[in-house]
């Protein structure tokens, strides 16, 4: 019989409602109930895509006999971090202070004051490597709690004060300048790794939002040290098996330092940073390297994400069935061995297709399988062939058993893949991308937002979730909102953009600046979240400092780029400590330094001249840069649909950019060629 997770809108929480635990949803009234039996409450976290939450489940979850035991002696609760990552921040924080690591699953016993006095994260069926079993932990829970009240009472009131102890105060450290960001990129080098790109050791993550900030230092200060970090760890990653060479579109992350071996699982939010990054690389250095993997990217998530309500979804499965066994294993949807190459192109094409991948007879997967790659060393196909080859793999790969898709749409991943398709779509001349994410936008404000510009965090098939967004849904989609605007010149997006940095600057700031992950109003929890690092996203906090950032330039509100301004007090304080954990946020300040340039281009929408120099302003390296486009707008108000157009005229009655940054605006010019020179070196 299903449990009460059968009426959950969450695909993690369904895929756990025929369990034999009887779970509950994080709700006040599994805390009464546990209050009420005199029992703990063990709480699960997870999300869809999760390899080993999938393994706990079926190890433990599915058991009867452990689930009789859950069920006697505790009130079980599950979450999905992606539907409540303000749950998942507050006691993964605990977690990791306790025990000095974390991750998912996430393991909590707390009290029914929501108190945790004991961690964990996958725990296996029989104790093996040092972890005692799943059963040997829920047995010493129970003993504590009945034999020890006292201790454990004393051991979650004082997590509790300690948690409470680590409010931030970095509204008063001050802006950051030339000189910290300088202090950034010295300590990045010093864990760059030159000879396979990226940063630290194994498992090796992608760096979006650090690679966005290299791209962005080297076009305010010409530094080719970062722009040849970003250049040689970018095609790294694309050359690797981090990357699907058949399909596009990245992994999570490499379990080896060399980007070969991914775990396989693609996360929306990963490939919309990383097709934002390669469209930008492509826009510094015209490499078709980075063309390709930006087009493939965005083509991969429009193809294999996209829901039929026009959002995309959140993740596709690292584990898929294995034909052969019938077992769901990961990896199995996109391992070849050299015989199947053969199999499905014949001897030759098989062969070469081997050589031109890095198939090998060893493997370099399990059971004699290998990820797809690039090597360096391949040889070299004819155009023609290789697409052919590409074509026929990709045909005989979609009819394997295909991995499973986390259907629920999540409102700050869809603001990062508005941002990206809609670049893509400009610098690339794909329309259709363009009219992609004009479509997502529309799902955001018909679906999750309601009459007072508030988010929700999540939905699925249309349906809207109960859960209120956080810092991050409102940073990263009005920044995607910000990007629509300047692509498609409809002023309605800077609306609704100013709608939601508005309800930050309302809800979510403290009196000294700084940001909280959730809204005043927000359900209570131990602690209120605030983090300002990133994690495989930006973080809220410098999402939603680069959106005032922009949202200033577009308007010249004071208010907002203060906001911005001191919200960006976290970067002067960690940027030089810990820049490969504040990146995004690296990236907003080198915006703020360099203006960020507000770009006007006024004429008729009719004119070709005027789609040229608009291209040219999107095609500008300037970092954060805004632009706006359409008639000019009158003194009563009519006409151009942007502030920034305000009283620009025409030159000559031709189509006109004007360039403005720290009060002071260049030359007006009709000439493509002057507006690059003004908004940094382009190579179209």
């Amino acid at each position: 019989m299903p449990n009460r997770l059968a009426h959950a809108t969450s695909p993690y929480l369904l895929q756990h409602a025929d369990n034999p635990v009887d779970w509950w949803q994080w709700e006040p009234a599994a805390f009464d109930e546990a209050r009420r039996r005199g029992v703990p409450v063990f709480l699960s976290v997870g999300y869809s895509s999760c390899h080993w939450c999938h393994v706990l489940a079926h190890e433990s979850f599915e058991d009867e006999l452990t689930a009789a035991y859950m069920n006697e002696h505790f009130v079980n609760i599950k979450v999905d971090r992606e539907e409540r990552p303000d749950i998942d921040a507050v006691y993964m924080e605990a977690v990791q202070a306790a025990t000095g690591q974390g991750g998912w699953p996430m393991s909590v016993f707390m009290t029914a004051d929501a108190e945790p006095f004991y961690f964990g994260t996958y725990f296996p069926p029989q104790p093996r490597q040092g972890m005692p079993s799943f059963m040997q932990v829920l047995e010493g829970v129970r003993t504590a709690w009945v034999g020890r009240p006292e201790e454990v009472a004393e051991v979650a009131q004082r997590i509790v004060r300690d948690l409470a102890g680590r409010e931030l105060d970095y509204g008063k450290a001050g802006t950051p300048g030339p000189g910290e960001l300088a202090q950034a990129l010295l300590g990045l080098t010093r864990e760059y790794d030159s000879a396979r790109g990226g940063f630290g050791g194994a498992p090796k993550f992608p760096p979006s939002m650090v690679l966005e900030f290299l791209l962005r230092h080297h076009a305010r200060t010409g530094s080719e040290g970062a722009l040849q970090m970003a250049v040689d760890t970018c095609e790294a990653m694309a050359r690797g098996g981090l990357y699907d060479q058949l399909g596009g579109g990245f992994a999570r992350y490499s379990v080896d330092r060399e980007w070969v071996i991914p775990h396989f699982e693609k996360m929306l939010y990963d490939n919309a940073l990383l097709c934002r990054v390669y469209a930008h690389l492509w826009r510094a250095t015209g490499s078709d390297l980075a063309r390709r993997v930006a087009l493939e990217t965005a083509d991969f998530m429009v193809r294999e994400l996209r829901t039929d309500q026009g959002g995309f979804a959140s993740a596709l499965d690292a584990d898929s069935e294995d034909p052969l066994t019938g077992e769901h294993v990961e990896g199995a949807y996109y391992a070849w061995t050299p015989a199947q190459l053969r199999e499905v192109l014949g001897e030759d094409d098989g062969d070469l297709a081997a050589g031109y991948f890095g198939v090998t007879e060893e493997g370099t997967f399990e059971h004699g399988a290998s990820v797809l790659q690039l090597p360096q060393d391949g040889p070299v196909v004819e155009a023609g062939r290789l697409s052919g080859i590409k074509e026929r793999l990709l045909a005989a790969r979609g009819r394997r058993p295909a991995p499973g898709r986390d259907d629920k749409i999540v409102a700050a991943w869809n603001g990062l893949a508005i941002a990206a398709l809609a670049e893509c779509g400009a610098y690339f001349e794909r329309p259709d991308l363009v009219e992609r994410a004009t479509e997502a936008a529309d799902l955001l404000v018909r679906v999750h937002m309601d009459g007072r510009a508030r988010l929700s965090r999540t939905s699925k098939d249309g349906q809207v979730g109960a859960n209120d967004g956080v810092l991050e849904d409102y940073g990263d989609v009005a920044d995607g909102f910000l990007a629509l605007a300047s692509v498609t010149g409809e002023g309605v997006w800077l609306e609704f953009a100013g709608f939601l940095v508005d309800l930050v600057l309302d809800r979510f700031t403290a009196e000294d600046g700084s940001l909280y992950d959730t809204a005043h109003d927000a359900e209570k929890l131990i602690r209120r979240p605030q983090d300002p690092t990133d994690t495989a996203a930006p973080s809220g906090w410098t999402a939603a400092a680069g959106a005032l950032l922009s949202y200033a330039a577009h308007t010249g509100s004071e208010a907002h780029r203060t906001a911005a301004e001191r919200a960006l007090g976290v970067v002067h304080a960690l940027g030089p400590r810990v820049p490969r954990f504040i990146g995004h946020g690296l990236s907003v300040a080198e915006a703020l330094l360099d203006g960020p340039r507000e770009v006007a281009v006024v004429g008729h929408p009719e004119d070709p001249a005027l789609a040229l120099l608009h291209r040219t302003a999107l095609l500008g390296t300037a970092p954060g840069a805004v632009v706006a486009v359409g008639l000019p707008r009158a003194e009563d108000g009519t006409g151009g649909e942007f502030p920034l157009l305000a009283e620009r005229t025409l030159v000559h009655d031709l189509p006109t950019a004007y360039v403005c940054r720290h009060f002071v605006c260049a030359r007006p010019t009709t000439e493509p060629v002057e507006l690059a020179e003004q908004l940094g070196v382009i190579r179209p």
